[in-house]
């Protein structure tokens, strides 16, 4: 009994990987034949599929230079008065934008201007002599061509007309200083800018080396950024380049690069870039921090 026993085993065994194999052969046919979908669903599956096929390949990323940088301004100038005096009006404030040419602050210039008035007098008087020593001169020239009066005579009218002249001449340029010293009582801005710092308040004395505002240009704007010195080879003058700052998400300014330093610093192993943006729109501002990218590279 315990030999048929065994042999009923050995035969059901047999059986049961025989199965076994039989499924593992079926499995790879039954893996490359779709399954039934449901009619309404086959249709969607299909387009699916299709369009899966009929997908463009994914584009490669871009081989631009990707950082971060700073805006800094192309130019800071401390502004000091050409004139001295007592400040009598402060025409702008730290923050604000100005323009070429406007007046930011005024001294106190009550005898500048009495000084200009007593000049435009003397002006007057001397062009008044001028005139009629002008017109003596013609008249004794016109009798000593006719022999009426001495050559002397009419010698004497013109060393007169020359003296005149001169004083004329002299009255002109002092009434031209003093008007020039009642313009400089007005500091103006030199270009289109913001102020950066005020130094100075209505009353202040101004001296020849005080310093009454800080201006930084605006338009053009920098960006100053640095790269891995293994990128030098990458980075060329008017490689364009785009920013984004935090205050304007959604826009993208655009720059040129400008400035490629000739050096590496030994420590951070980078180098520094500076691309300039024109900024008409005034957006951007010294001080914002931007993300960079430099599009392509040396071949671009």
């Amino acid at each position: 009994m315990k030999a048929l026993g065994s042999i009923l085993l050995l035969s059901l065994t047999a059986l049961s990987l025989g199965g076994c194999v039989k499924k593992a052969a079926e499995t790879p046919q039954s893996a490359s034949t779709s399954a039934e979908l449901p009619a309404d669903v086959a249709p969607l599956a299909t387009a699916l599929a299709e369009a899966h096929e009929a997908a463009p390949a994914a584009t490669p990323a871009s081989s631009g230079l990707a950082t971060t940088g700073e805006f800094v301004a192309p130019m800071t100038s401390e502004l000091v008065s050409r004139q001295t005096g007592q400040v009598a009006a402060v025409m702008a404030e730290q923050g604000d934008t100005v323009h070429t040419g406007q007046p930011l602050l005024k001294l106190e210039s009550a005898y500048l201007e009495l000084e200009v008035k007593r000049l435009e007098a003397e002006v007057g008087r001397a062009a008044a002599g001028l005139a009629d020593a002008e017109r003596d001169l013609a008249r004794k020239q016109e009798l000593a061509a006719k022999g009426s009066v001495p050559q002397a005579t009419a010698d004497r009218s013109l060393a007169t007309r020359d003296q005149l002249s001169a004083a004329h001449q002299a009255a002109q340029a002092a009434l031209a200083l003093a008007r020039e010293k009642l313009a400089d009582a007005v500091v103006r801005s030199p270009f289109d800018g913001v102020v950066a710092e005020r130094r100075t308040d209505v009353g202040e004395r101004l001296g020849e080396a005080t310093v009454a505002f800080v201006l930084m240009r605006l338009k053009p704007l920098r960006l100053r950024f640095e790269l891995p010195e293994r990128e030098l080879s990458r980075v060329r003058r008017d490689q364009l380049v785009r920013a984004r700052v935090e205050p304007f998400p959604q826009e993208v300014f655009t720059g040129k690069v400008r400035i490629i330093s000739q050096t590496v610093d030994p420590k951070s192993r980078t180098f520094v870039v500076e691309a300039e943006f024109p900024n008409q729109d005034g957006k951007l501002r010294p001080g914002l921090f931007a993300r960079v990218e430099l599009e392509g590279g040396s071949d671009a």
